[in-house]
């Protein structure tokens, strides 16, 4: 049931990999090149449903690590899933917890068998298996739900890497296999996609790509990347991974990034996209916009009446209230502050990638690429335009 999922390719960059397509899940369209915002808790930090639907939001986020520890993954099943339980009717993607065993590998004991992790909020002891983290995430019920992975450090030896992705290839046949034997509790199609593992080796990154294909699954994700190595050698990463994944199927670059990281993926092929950026930037006071990055605590802002965050921009913060009304809200630690600037800040990288997909349909992504680069490289974060 969960093959059912096509991706149609409907355009192609002719001066690079660009593509744009769109596929269908039970809950919505999603039209690709595509952000997904990270709703880590089951809810993207300090917006509601309804303004993400109203910036265009197709699909978002859920951690599987985080809802199970709390609020537990039966209790979300007996809600009815993540979208009744929080009120968001279109898609939704489950990570695995792959990646919080990389980042909490000090308070984990990975085996063959799975990991055996210290809860961060109890102490208590949990363990994921490849087959325990199908029954978690169908239990939470997202459309498009990861296999369990094993992610290394970028820094990590090369017999290591060679062992993760080992290990990652054997975990996906089991995640693969048990899926299939998982009723859907919700009465949708949930569908598995496969996580590309192999560090920086070029030759490990092949040799786990050709094995997942070979095993059919309705998507790929490329892995253990953003983890600690230079951002040129991603992209080199990227550029010789995204190739190896089938072309009819979506491509999947996880954790990536700042706005000129998802305009390079695009370029090498990537589809879809997740990061944390634009709502931990929005709580640090930090836009980005198509000028450049923008730090809304300057003094400079203090009495810029005349100002939107981005004149340019559409969303309810820049069309409703200027630079100075927003800086006094977040200097007096308003939570509105905050709002406005994530709403801003989601809408910024939505737009971001529907003009990309826009531009790959049109063939002229990569010469407005490399113009929206050029400006926002340009250090004038607080000009006024929009390329």
């Amino acid at each position: 049931m969960d093959r059912d999922l096509f991706f149609n390719l409907l355009g192609t960059d002719p001066h690079s990999q660009a593509r744009a397509g769109v596929f269908k899940t039970g809950h919505s369209t999603i039209e690709t090149p595509v952000f997904m915002p990270v709703g880590t808790q089951a809810t993207v930090k300090s917006l509601s449903p309804l303004e993400l639907e109203q910036s265009g939001s197709s699909i978002i986020l859920a951690n599987t690590y985080h809802l199970h520890l709390r609020p537990g993954d039966e209790l979300i099943r007996d809600a009815g899933g993540l979208h009744r339980f929080e009120n968001w009717n279109r898609s939704i993607l489950t990570d695995s917890g792959g990646f919080q065993v990389f980042s909490l590998r000090d308070i984990s004991k990975i085996s063959d068998d799975g990991v055996e992790f210290q809860s961060h909020i109890d102490g208590s002891r949990h363990t994921f298996s490849p087959e325990r983290v199908m029954e978690i995430q169908h239990n939470l019920g997202a459309d498009i739900i990861m296999v369990f992975d094993e992610c290394p450090p970028s820094d990590a030896k090369p017999s290591a890497i060679e062992k993760a992705v080992e290990r990652t290839l054997r975990w996906a046949g089991r995640c693969q296999e048990h899926h299939h034997k998982l009723p859907f509790h919700h009465g949708y199609p949930q569908y598995l996609f496969a996580i590309v593992q192999g560090g920086t080796s070029r030759l490990l990154r092949q040799r786990c790509a050709r094995e997942l294909v070979s095993m059919d699954f309705p998507g790929y994700a490329l892995g253990g990347l953003a983890v600690g190595e230079a951002i040129e050698t991603t992209y080199q990463i990227v550029e010789f991974s995204a190739p190896l994944l089938p072309q009819d199927k979506p491509r999947y670059l996880m954790g990536v990034g700042t706005p000129k990281d998802i305009l390079e993926c695009i370029e090498r092929g990537i589809d879809m996209f997740d990061c944390v950026m634009p709502t931990r930037n929005a709580r640090n006071g930090s836009v980005f916009t198509w000028n450049g990055k923008l730090n809304i605590r300057n003094a400079k802002h203090m009495r810029d009446f005349d100002h939107a965050i981005d004149d340019n921009c559409g969303c309810y913060a820049c069309t409703n209230f200027s630079r100075s009304y927003i800086r006094h809200l977040y200097m007096a630690g308003e939570i509105l502050a905050i709002r406005l600037l994530t709403l801003h800040n989601i809408h910024f990288y939505l737009e971001l990638t529907k003009s990309a997909r826009e531009r790959i349909l049109e063939g002229t992504f990569s010469q407005w690429k490399k113009d929206v680069l050029s400006v926002m490289s340009s250090k004038v974060n607080d000009a006024i335009g929009k390329v």
